[in-house]
This record gives C-alpha cells, structure tokens and sequence, in this order.
C-alpha cells in the first residue's frame, strides 16, 4: 500500500446516527462546490481524491510572511506593504491568532441545525489603528479585516482575481468572514490578499528568489455559506451518491478508465 495514499479510509467519516458534531474544514466545502460526488466518496465512504504533492515554497514564503507582520504586530505598527497601498489599517494582535492559524483547529464554528463544526484557518488580521485593545467581540470591536497570503511564479503581473481558479481564493475568505461573524466579532466585507509573485527575469539565481508582492483588495459576500452548509449535511444525510460535476477532472478520469476496461 502506498505511504502517501489511503484507498480505503475508516477515520473521520460522517454518520448520521451520531451525536458528536462532524468536523468539516473550509477546504472540504470547497471540494463540496467543486464536485458533490467527489465529496461524498471522501467525507460519507472514505474515498478521497489522491494527494497532491505539498507546495513546500508556499509554506515557506507563508510562514515567513507571518514572522514578518507579527513583528509589526509585536511593534503596533502598520507594515510598509500596507502604507505603500495606503490601507488603513495594521496587523492586530489577538490571544487566539496561534489556534486560528493552526490548519488542524482554526477558527471554528458548531452550527446547530446540522451539527457540523465549521473551521478554516487564517493567515492574519488586520484592522484600524488606534486599536482599542484587549480586543472584545460584538460591536464595540474593531473592524476586522481578513488577510491571506498567496504565492505562485507567473510572467504577467498580478493586480486582480480573474482566473478561474481565483474563485476558489474568495470562497476562501468569505468562509474566514463569515466563521468570523458567527463568532461575535465585526468584519469587514473587504479582505486583503498579500500576492506574492516569484520573479523568473533575473540573470541568475544566486541562491535566492525575489518577489513581487502586490495587495489586492477584495470585497466578500458570504451570503452563500450557510445555505452550502445546509445543502452538504443533505448530501451526507443521502444514500444517493450525488452526480459528478461534468468538468470534474478526478470524475472524467475515473469514468474514461472504466470506459477502457469495458472496452478491452
């Protein structure tokens, strides 16, 4: 069996007779929207898609990027990215910032009607300084801004979400927005994206990759949220499985093999 690939998963699968609530990440509803049968076979038969390989330049260019708003943050001080754009606001120190960035806990919500605890977790938060702190939920709070950090290597320059792929990176934050809101706190509609892109038109490499880094606005609507939830606990609640998105990469595969096992 392979070290990297589990076929057959027996941990973490929803059942509808328990009581415990289910957990269920920001990433999985997006698999969810991309494809309900793909979800089904991974969270309700333990069949998940296999792995990609781990993106260990964007980890590092994301941790590094954390060491280095958290020491503005240490100084109470807006960073130079953030007044180069002109942003009104700086990064906000919080006692839970560690759990929330944390993928295995993040920032998490029990939503009553289906049982499903929601979490996702979070790159850093911004808001409007002077910062009234220890910071409080409810209303009297700052305003909150929800900031993630992305990192690829492409020719052209990056300045706006327009790729099809871009759609994944607002569900993204809107689902941080709203675990957010249900958590008592106040938050803006517009989040922050720290783009950084590698650049490949130096003459050499010299042990180091330089970056351009842009911040690009966007305003969230996490209206669609909970009706997802809603519509994921249904689909774990079926003994149906759902059908496969027909753009589903996964699904096509799997369905061209069958067809040339049938007709070999």
């Amino acid at each position: 069996m392979s070290q990297y690939y589990n076929s057959k998963r027996t941990k973490n699968l929803y059942n509808s007779g328990s009581k415990e609530p289910f957990n269920l990440s920001r990433s999985k509803i997006d698999l969810f929207l991309n494809c309900p049968r793909c979800f089904y076979f991974d969270r309700k038969l333990g069949v998940g898609r296999p792995p990609g390989f781990p993106f260990a330049l964007n980890s590092a260019v994301d941790a590094l990027l954390k060491k280095e708003f958290d020491i503005c943050r240490a100084k109470n001080k807006k960073h130079p990215l953030i007044e180069k754009y002109g942003v009104d606001a700086q990064p906000i120190p919080h006692k839970d910032l560690d759990k929330w960035r944390h993928n295995f806990t993040g920032i998490q919500f029990l939503h009553k009607p289906t049982n499903l605890l929601i979490f996702g977790a979070i790159d850093d938060l911004w808001a409007k300084p002077p910062l009234n702190l220890p910071l409080r939920k409810g209303e009297k709070s700052p305003e909150l801004f929800v900031v993630d950090y992305k990192a690829t290597a492409k020719a052209e320059e990056i300045t706006k979400l327009d790729k099809d792929w871009h759609e994944g990176y607002k569900r993204q934050m809107e689902v941080y927005q709203w675990l957010l809101r249900q958590n008592g706190y106040k938050v803006s509609d517009t989040g922050y994206f720290v783009y950084c892109n590698g650049k490949t038109d130096k003459k050499a490499f010299d042990a180091k990759l330089e970056f351009d880094i842009t911040l690009i606005p966007y305003k969230g609507n996490d209206n669609w949220v909970e009706k997802t939830i809603f519509d994921i606990h249904k689909c774990l609640n079926s003994s149906k499985i759902p059908k496969a998105n027909p753009e589903c990469d996964y699904c096509n595969y799997r369905k061209a093999i069958l067809s040339a096992e049938t007709n070999s």
